[in-house]
C-alpha cells in the first residue's frame, strides 16, 4: 500500500476523531469530572467500538440499513435516548470534586455503545470509506481501520487530558456544575443531527 495513500487516510482519521462530537464531549467531561486514569477505560471502548462500526460499515452493515429502515429508526432513537439520558447525568452533577464521593466514571461498555449511537460515527465511518477505499477491498479495509484506532484513541485521550487540564484550574464546584451544563447542553444539542434525515 502506497505512502500516497496511508497518509490522506491518516489525516481524515485524526479530522474526524478530533473534532468535536457526542463522544468528545463525554471524554471532556469525564476528564474533568474524574481525571485521565479513571476516563480512559471510556476512550478505549469507545475506539473499539468504532472500530467495530467502521468494519461492519465497510462489510455491508449501511447498505443493509438502508433495505431496512425500520433498523435505521430504531437505531436513531436510540441514540436520542442514549444521548439525552448521558446529557441529563452530567447536567445533574453538583460538580463536587472529592474523588470518594464521586459516581462511577463512563466505562468501556458506555464508549463502546455510544459510538454505534454517535450519527458523527456514522458519518465518519460511511464517508471515509468511500473516500479512501475501493468498496469490498479487505487489505484497504483493514490498513484504515488499523491506522484508524491508535488515531482515535489519541485523540479522544487528548479531550479527556484538556479536561484534566480543566479540572486543575476550576476549583468551585459553581464553576464545574456551570461547565458541566454547557456540556450537557452541547450532548443534548447534538440529537438533532440524529432528527435530519
Amino acid at each position: 500500500m502506497s505512502l500516497a495513500l496511508i497518509l490522506p487516510m491518516s489525516a481524515f482519521a485524526l479530522a474526524a476523531s478530533i473534532s468535536p462530537g457526542p463522544v468528545n464531549m463525554v471524554c471532556l467531561g469525564s476528564g474533568t469530572r474524574y481525571g485521565v486514569r479513571a476516563s480512559l477505560g471510556f476512550v478505549s471502548g469507545a475506539t473499539a467500538g468504532f472500530i467495530a462500526l467502521f468494519a461492519a460499515v465497510g462489510l455491508g452493515l449501511a447498505t443493509a440499513m438502508a433495505q431496512l429502515p425500520l433498523l435505521a429508526t430504531l437505531l436513531r432513537w436510540s441514540g436520542i435516548a442514549f444521548l439525552l439520558y448521558l446529557s441529563w447525568q452530567l447536567a445533574r452533577d453538583d460538580g463536587a470534586l472529592d474523588a470518594r464521593n464521586a459516581d462511577a466514571p463512563p466505562g468501556f461498555m458506555a464508549g463502546a455503545l455510544m459510538q454505534w449511537l454517535n450519527p458523527k460515527a456514522w458519518l465518519a465511518a460511511a464517508s471515509g470509506i468511500g473516500a479512501y477505499t475501493r468498496g469490498a477491498v479487505l487489505e484497504e479495509l483493514a490498513l484504515f481501520a488499523a491506522l484508524y484506532a491508535p488515531i482515535c484513541w489519541a485523540s479522544l485521550a487528548c479531550w479527556v487530558f484538556a479536561g484534566a487540564f480543566l479540572r486543575r484550574r476550576i476549583t468551585r464546584p459553581s464553576r464545574l456544575r456551570a461547565m458541566n451544563r454547557v456540556l450537557a447542553a452541547l450532548l443534548a444539542g447534538s440529537c438533532i443531527f440524529l432528527l435530519i434525515d
